[in-house]
């Protein structure tokens, strides 16, 4: 009894202490900051967010470290995975155009870029022409091993992208990690949807753009390529030979070395609404260190103010540009071309001073985009000449004589004969180099743009044609020119000649072109 009743004594003092025993716990955390609950985001945008931080770094990844050199046969290319709506295959063949193939259905792409085909390869073909038997099974090997080397490279570089932005964003490796995963995963799933949809025979129904868009009309369908793939063969051996000439035509070119000092024309014309001239423009000015480009009309095709958009490359070139209006060229195209920075037009037989040289020249006086039109004919042209070459006789009376003379149409540029060294013509889209009989050297230039949008109105289509012309620095005369074609719409050839005024060529008494005589 005694121990009971002492046990509840404890009990009954415990229950009176307790409102003061909490009371000093309070007291003694009134110091500690105080905890607040704070909202965490729904699932939903959870998961949203990390869907975008892994799509994101992964895109990042595949742009920055995502894509493979490897060569194909004699071709070096450059292999590219790219995330898509619609998947496919898309082969980039610069200038040319782009050919795509819908390979299969999955949210990536394979891009190919031909980059350039390699001389030793090619020369190797040409001197073992046997091998071009075996060609289509090294491809096949090729396009495997450069395939693999994606694949893994890929692999890498869509999980390094994703775990280092998930790492950027969140700063928790365990996110960071679950976004690489996330992104490995996505891309595994990405190419066996790829591997489940592929279609062999997509090269049958291929979509061409660019210059390409005319290939199915001028080469044939891909059924006559698998038909009739010993043809086919023979022209790679084409292709083949023609480019490794290209590659070895420096040492087979007349002995004419231009120096430092020289002045480097190109010239080119009818470019006729061919968006692809530019590129090969801008490359040929690169190549050939070119001081200005002379284009002698017919830039367009039908001269309409929707067009003039076309010419807004023109001031990026890099090199000044003289033009001259062609017969497919409108007042507004001239207008239009006037207001560019870095253009010289020339009409009305003004002259102006670019790169060290005198140019002149004089629009066409006919405007006929449409052929049917009625024109004024040959004798509105020999006018248009007669009144540039008047030009030009004020300018040499006047002690700035004009180095080289512009004018579209040959007609036109004949009635300078005897005024002015050279006179640059085009028109007739094929290339002419003649001495007329006062001395004057007419040098009429192809088509540029291939004929444009008459590529393939005949035969053949037209070859893409421009030249660089050499003229000494001091007697401003010309030295030498290079005439330079490339295969037309639907082909893939490339030849580089260079030929030599008398005086220039090898054995001939060296000395400087005299002027041009007089005319009576």
């Amino acid at each position: 009894m005694a121990s009971a009743a002492a046990t509840e004594h404890r009990l009954r003092t415990r229950i009176r202490n307790a409102p003061r025993a909490l009371l000093r716990h309070h007291r003694s955390r009134r110091g500690h900051p105080e905890v607040e609950l704070v909202p965490q985001p729904h699932p939903y945008t959870r998961a949203l967010g990390l869907t975008a931080v892994v799509l994101l770094g992964a895109w990042l990844g595949l742009l920055i470290v995502g894509n493979v050199r490897a060569p194909v046969g004699p071709m070096d290319t450059t292999m590219t995975l790219r995330p898509s709506l619609t998947g496919g295959t898309k082969i980039n063949i610069s200038p040319l155009g782009a050919l795509e193939l819908r390979s299969h259905r999955a949210p990536i792409r394979l891009d190919v870029d031909v980059d350039q085909l390699d001389p030793v390869r090619s020369q190797a073909l040409v001197d073992h022409p046997e091998r071009l038997s075996g060609l289509q099974d090294e491809v096949t090997r090729d396009v495997e091993h450069g395939t693999v080397d994606l694949a893994v490279r890929s692999c890498v570089a869509v999980v390094s992208g994703a775990t280092a932005l998930g790492l950027a964003v969140y700063r928790r490796p365990r996110r960071a990690l679950a976004a690489g995963g996330l992104a490995l995963a996505l891309l595994a799933s990405s190419g066996a949807t790829a591997y489940a949809t592929w279609n062999p025979k997509s090269v049958l129904e291929p979509k061409f753009s660019g210059l390409l868009s005319s290939a199915p009309s001028v080469v044939g369908d891909a059924r006559s390529i698998v038909s009739e793939f010993d043809v086919y063969q023979k022209e790679l051996a084409r292709l083949v030979t023609n480019v490794t000439k290209l590659y070895d035509v420096t040492s087979t070119l007349p002995a004419y070395e231009p120096d430092p000092g020289t002045i480097r024309v190109l010239h080119v014309s009818d470019i006729h609404l061919n968006p692809a001239s530019w590129k090969i423009i801008a490359s040929l000015v690169e190549q050939y260190d070119i001081d200005v480009i002379v284009d002698s009309g017919d830039t367009m095709d039908h001269g309409s103010a929707a067009e003039n958009g076309f010419l807004d490359p023109i001031p990026d070139l890099g090199a000044p540009y003289v033009w001259v209006r062609g017969n497919h060229d409108s007042a507004d195209t001239q207008r239009y071309l006037e207001d560019m920075k870095n253009v010289h037009v020339l009409d009305d037989g003004r002259a102006v001073s670019v790169a060290g040289l005198r140019f002149a020249g004089i629009g066409d006086p006919q405007f006929t985009p449409d052929r049917t039109a009625r024109v004024g004919g040959d004798a509105a042209e020999r006018m248009a000449g007669l009144r540039l070459a008047s030009a030009l006789v004020d300018q040499k009376t006047a002690g700035t004589p004009v180095d080289v003379a512009v004018a579209h149409n040959p007609d036109a540029a004949r009635q300078t004969d005897g005024d002015v060294p050279l006179v640059l013509a085009g028109h007739v889209h094929h290339e002419e180099m003649e001495v007329m009989p006062y001395g004057t050297r007419l040098r009429v230039e192809g088509s540029t743009g291939g004929s444009g949008l008459r590529a393939v109105e005949g035969k053949y289509p037209d070859p893409i044609e421009a030249s660089v012309l050499y003229l000494d620095r001091d007697t401003r005369r010309l030295q030498a020119w290079d005439e330079i074609a490339l295969g037309g719409l639907g082909l893939t050839t490339a030849e580089v000649s260079r030929h030599l005024p008398k005086e220039n060529q090898p054995g001939a008494t060296r000395f400087s072109s005299p002027p041009p005589n007089t005319r009576p």
